[in-house]
Formats: C-alpha cells, structure tokens, sequence
C-alpha cells in the first residue's frame, strides 16, 4: 500500500484542479472526493507513523533490557569471586571441625549428634552457595560456541535421564516424542544440554505430584526446535516478561535463585537460537528453543 502515497498528492492536485474549472454540482463532488482521499491518505500515515513509534519503544526497551544484562553480568561476576573464597574457607573448617568431632568421640566416649547434625547443616548451606555462586559465573561468563556433530535424541533422553528418577519420587511422568528422522545438529552439545536440563528442572519444579511433562523435539529446512511442556500452574500474564530476568522468580523463598531461565537465554542466544514461552494460567507453560540446523552459517 506504500505506493498509494506516491499517488495521492497528484491525484489531490488533479482533483483541486478540475473542480477549479468544473461547474458548481460538479466541483463540490470533486472537493468532497479531494477531502475523502485526503483524510485516508492522513489517517494511514498517522497509523504508520504510530507502529513506527511502538517499533522504536520496543527497540529502545530491549537495548535498555541488554545494558542491564550486561552490568549484571559484570557485578555477578565479582560478587561470586569474592563470596567463594569465604565459602571455601567456611567449607575447609567445617570438615576441620568434623575430624575434631570424630576425635572428641573416641577419647571421651560421648556423643555428639546434635553438634554432628549441625556441622551436616553447614555443609548443606555451603554446597548451596556454592551451586548460587557456579550459576553466576555461569551467567555472568561468555564463551564461544564450540562446534560439533549432535545427536540432540539421545542428548535429550541423557538428560532426561537425570531427571527420572526426582520426576519418579514425585510420580511425575516425563514423556520423551523424539522422531526416529530428528536430524543432527551442528551446535555446542555441552551448552544445549544445561539448556534442556535446565528446562526440565524447571518444568519438574513447576509440577505436583502426579503431574506430567512432555519433551518433544522437531525440524524443517532450516530450524530444530525443542519443546518442554508441563501441566503445572501456569505463568501470570504480568510475569511472562520477566522470566528471562536473572534473579526474577516466582518459586517460593530458599527454593530458586531466579539464574535458571535467565542462563537458558543467555546459552540459547550464544548459540544463535531463540527461546520463549506459551503459557495460560492454569494450563501450564511451554518452553519452546529453536536452534539453526547449521550453527556456523547462522553466525
């Protein structure tokens, strides 16, 4: 429809013109027409003109979104390297004072459980801000891609894998549809596994007891695409934007740190890809990575 606006004006000026020399019925038809062609043509500039405005909005929100990602990034990664040396060091004592504890127990004969189960408890809390602090180097760190021939079926079902036996605890169900034709996939094969096993984590936290989770994988000429569907509660129209945030969870405290997605959007990236989510409150959610079937050619 651009090409109207080229012919618009001189057809404005020809209708001016024969109404200026056409008789007086006839020249109010002809402004009236004039008038007509003259607001369309005013309305479809200010519609073009408004998307041109929504499309700027949205470019500038996204690179806001990417400086915002980068500065975290960069802070998450000093504030891990300076926790991990105390963590070290907490780590380090505790298994010092646990020796300590087994020596008390042999020369006096006492027992020791309270302050044993105590030490354990340390330990548990270390290991977790180990993992917290891991995530974000994860994060904050790029690298790369290394290239290499992947068989994304059996990738899937390894990582699937680990997942059985917490989904078996939970009696949830995780159902593999892989194609037997699913084609390989010139890509990273380490990077696309944390995705996916994330993705099932995910999935496997987001669901009750008894639920179900479904992993699907499909291609056409270009493209191959994994899915990751649960039957859990859905996402909240507000936090479908969000999710991809780092440290922005809607999981309880103690029981997510909110790096999980947000790493899964940095690696899909990283490999050209993209990643989203359909979910509906209540209907569960989704997540869906498309990958190029030729790594290299997409960079």
């Amino acid at each position: 429809m651009v090409w109207l606006h080229f012919l618009l004006p001189p057809a404005l000026a020809g209708l001016v013109v024969a109404a200026t020399f056409a008789s007086l019925p006839l020249a109010a038809l002809l402004a009236m027409a004039a008038l007509i062609m003259a607001a369309c043509s005013a309305r479809s500039l200010l519609v073009r003109l408004s998307e041109s405005e929504d499309a700027k909005s949205s470019l500038n929100a996204q690179l806001i979104q990417s400086q915002k990602l980068a500065a975290v990034g960069e802070l998450s990664a000093g504030i891990a390297h300076e926790i991990n040396n105390p963590i070290a060091i907490i780590a380090q004592e505790t298994e010092w004072a646990g020796h300590l504890l087994s020596e008390a127990e042999k020369s006096s004969g006492a027992d020791f459980a309270e302050v044993r189960d105590s030490l354990r408890e340390i330990r548990a809390q270390v290991d977790r801000c180990k993992n917290i602090t891991h995530k974000l180097l994860d994060f904050a760190r790029k690298r790369e891609p290394v290239l290499q021939e992947v068989d994304v079926a059996r990738l899937i079902d390894d990582m699937a894998r680990l997942v059985d036996k917490e989904a078996s605890y939970k009696n949830v169900s995780l159902t593999r549809k892989l194609p037997d034709d699913l084609p390989r996939l010139r890509t990273d094969a380490p990077l696309l596994r944390q995705v996916m096993l994330n993705l099932m984590t995910n999935a496997l936290q987001a669901v009750d007891r008894g639920g179900a989770i479904i992993v699907s994988a499909w291609a056409d000429a270009e493209n191959l695409f994994l899915s990751v569907s649960d039957n859990g509660p859905g996402i909240a129209p507000e936090d479908m934007e969000k999710i991809f945030n780092p440290f922005y969870t809607t999981k309880p405290p103690g029981q997510g740190t909110g790096l999980g997605l947000s790493l899964c959007h940095n690696l899909v990236n990283g490999m050209c890809g993209h990643i989203w989510v359909e979910s509906q409150p209540g209907q569960g959610a989704t997540f869906i990575v498309r990958l190029p079937r030729n790594l290299a050619g997409a960079q």
